[in-house]
């Protein structure tokens, strides 16, 4: 009696292993009831996780009251980043992109409305570079996107937005982040350590020294292109965009530099009590503690919002990289209520509930759109 009852065991089981597989891969009944049961338990984990977290809470974060506190936060991030006093300075710097105008590439030939592809070539120190494209419409409306792809890859992977902003007349400049894409993966040689290949984000700490401090090679191409299209070009309006690590870096850039006027992050950062899993916790320049100990996130997005600019931040709800979640909860108001205090500024937040991917989608690209000023 005892092998038939075995036997049938194990052919339940087989029909049930089968059966879930079958389910998950073409999404019939009951699938979606498990998987929006997988989205409810989520949510209720982040609420959990973060029962702790309250407006008060919230609020004695940020150490911003007044014109004066943003001035000072600004003031700080300059030091920091570019070791000099003033923003100013740091666009009055001489350097400026090497650029190659009318270039080839066939990864792009497809795309409508495009005039001509100039490339820009940051050089920096250790030998690290940034490669930029300019797409020039044939139609221009003198506004410019500045889109920074993320870690993902090279920026081709964001050819869907970049087309979706020259069929409406923006001049747009797509750049990605250091070690990423077109960008080069120099060999360096550090004191006591020998001679290594730059691969990974995490590896910059080990340029640090008393007189540089590697977390400029995430901001300074975007300073540099800027300051060249500054001189060169006659824009009514800077926009940025990213996704991803591209969203951290729209998150602080545009902190510091005013001429940004509008920005939106997507899927780009969190406060650091919201990163619940090893997926948010983020890398170097997610992480580096002189530089959120002093200006933390929820200050970022309030410099990036404040003035006569706008900041939205764009999360995916269901984005199986990162940021994904409802805890945005705990201090969309209070980042709002904060700006209203100050009395001038945006700030807003979108949840694209659309798709299951980690993206900038048709919903969010439409969005942002609507949201230029």
């Amino acid at each position: 009696m005892k092998k038939p009852l075995l036997s049938l065991l194990i052919i339940s089981f087989a029909i049930i292993f089968f059966l879930g597989v079958y389910v998950g891969l073409y999404k019939i009944f009951p699938y979606e009831v498990l998987d929006s049961s997988k989205d409810i338990l989520f949510e209720q984990k982040t609420i959990e996780n973060n029962k702790f977290v309250n407006q008060a809470n919230v609020y004695s974060l940020i150490k911003i009251d007044s014109k004066l506190d943003i001035d000072q936060k600004r003031d700080f991030l300059i030091e920091y980043f570019w070791d000099v006093g003033s923003f100013q300075r740091v666009k009055d710097k001489s350097q400026l992109p090497e650029v190659e105008i009318k270039i080839s590439d066939s990864s792009y030939k497809d795309f409508q409305n495009l005039k001509r592809i100039d490339r820009l070539t940051v050089e920096m120190e250790y030998g690290i570079n940034s490669v930029s494209y300019l797409f020039i419409p044939e139609q221009s409306n003198e506004k410019l996107i500045l889109y920074h792809q993320g870690h993902g890859g090279d920026f081709i992977l964001g050819k869907n937005t970049i087309q979706f902003f020259l069929d409406r007349n923006f001049t747009v400049l797509a750049s990605t982040m250091p070690l990423v894409g077109m960008n080069n993966q120099p060999v360096v040689e550090i004191d006591g350590l020998g001679k290594m290949k730059l691969i990974s984000h995490d590896q910059l700490s080990l340029l640090e020294t008393n007189n540089f401090n590697p977390m400029k090679l995430f901001l300074d191409p975007i300073r540099i292109n800027l300051n060249f299209l500054d001189k060169e070009y006659d824009f009514k309006q800077y926009s940025m965009i990213g996704i991803s690590g591209g969203g951290w870096t729209t998150v602080v850039y545009s902190a510091i530099d005013e001429r940004i006027s509008d920005s939106f992050s997507v899927a780009g950062s969190m406060p650091f009590y919201l990163r619940v899993n090893d997926r948010d916790i983020g890398d170097y320049e997610q992480t580096n503690i002189d530089l959120y100990e002093v200006t933390n996130y929820l200050e970022l997005y309030v410099l990036s919002a404040y003035g006569e600019k706008k900041h939205i931040q764009i999360f995916n709800k269901n984005d199986p990289c990162c940021f994904s979640g409802n805890g945005y909860e705990t201090y969309e108001f209070v980042i709002k209520d904060k700006i209203s205090q100050l009395g001038k500024g945006n700030f807003q937040i979108f949840i694209d509930d659309t798709h299951n991917e980690h993206k900038i989608s048709d919903t969010v690209l439409e969005h942002i759109a609507k949201n230029i000023s």
